[in-house]
């Protein structure tokens, strides 16, 4: 997208946010019930869009309600495994109560699919396959018991903007939730440096500056990925509020370089520590760099506190 300040994923309406992580020492349990089909849900009555950018929707970002303006996501699977994927099914049920089958694509697919834990480790992005009967359905696999949550980031046929709703799955076992990483300006995944320029200031559109290079040299020659040459999420810390902010120009525009440098306009809703969450593609894979950025002067949240045997408190 074009337009500096749109991002995918702004909603409104009242927070649903689920219970966050459990202590860590303590043991993940089962899935929880899934929650009832409403014929309607009245939880949300604002565009939903990519394009919101009213205070209403900036104070309410996507990912924080498991429905709105009748659209449910329901999970089929009861969790997600610990190591080997396996295949992690849900619904998204419109405002009738029967599945969705028809999308409009957004960034040339249906669906995309967030997964990360409380901690906010764990990040994956990832693309569903839809059966005819509405169900999807992508392998997944957690790397570390605890909660997750899953955003699903779509836009029905029946509706002109976007959607991202957000619902908690458990991977058993011991939770050890982690601190949240230091703001740097640079991180590195699979001998590759991302540096990011620009801080994030609520409330209003942030320039953020993303350069890749690789053995020191910039890198010049990014692929399109979605079409894009980079795809930014931002969650802020504590209750996980969802934002997809798109780069400032697109591969084939004439005036966009496939690197080294990617911009995007960042709008976060409110002062407090965020992870931001990098993908781009080089060399035909796609790597996710990850990065902490604080803003409005907020401090990091304080680690969790370790008893003598390691085990944090609950």
């Amino acid at each position: 997208m074009n337009t500096p300040t749109r991002m995918a994923g702004y909603a409104l309406g009242l927070a649903a946010v689920f219970a966050a992580a459990l202590g860590a020492g303590k043991v993940v349990g089962g899935p929880e019930p899934a929650p009832p089909v409403a014929a309607h849900d009245g939880g949300g009555h604002g565009d939903g869009g990519d394009g919101g950018h009213d205070s209403a929707a900036a104070e309410m970002p996507g990912g924080l309600q498991v429905a709105q303006d009748g659209y449910r996501l329901s999970p089929v699977s009861g969790g997600l495994p610990v190591g080997d994927p396996a295949p992690f099914q849900f619904r998204i049920l419109g405002p009738d109560g029967t599945p969705v089958t028809g999308y409009t694509p957004t960034h040339e697919k249906q669906l995309h699919l967030i997964a990360v834990r409380r901690d906010l480790t764990g990040f994956q992005h990832v693309h569903p396959t839809m059966a005819a009967d509405g169900t999807w359905s992508v392998p997944l696999a957690a790397d570390a018991p605890g909660q997750y949550r899953i955003f699903a980031d779509f836009q029905p046929a029946a509706r002109a903007q976007a959607l991202t709703l957000g619902v908690d799955v458990p991977a058993r076992g011991d939770y050890r939730p982690a601190p949240l990483p230091a703001p740097e300006r640079s991180a590195t995944v699979d001998g590759y440096t991302v540096t990011l320029a620009g801080d994030l200031v609520p409330g209003t559109a942030s320039k953020l500056t993303l350069t890749v290079s690789r053995g020191g040299r910039p890198v010049t020659d990014l692929q399109p990925y979605l079409a894009a040459y980079g795809h930014l999420v931002a969650l802020r810390d504590g209750d996980l509020a969802y934002l997809h902010v798109h780069p400032d120009g697109e591969p084939g525009d004439g005036r966009t370089a496939p690197g080294p440098e990617i911009t995007f306009y960042a709008e976060v809703p409110s002062a407090g520590a965020y992870r931001l969450f990098l993908d781009f593609q080089h060399a035909g894979k796609v790597r996710t760099a990850a990065f902490t950025a604080t803003a409005g002067g907020a401090e990091l949240p304080a680690a969790p506190g370790h008893d003598d045997d390691g085990h944090t408190h609950g």
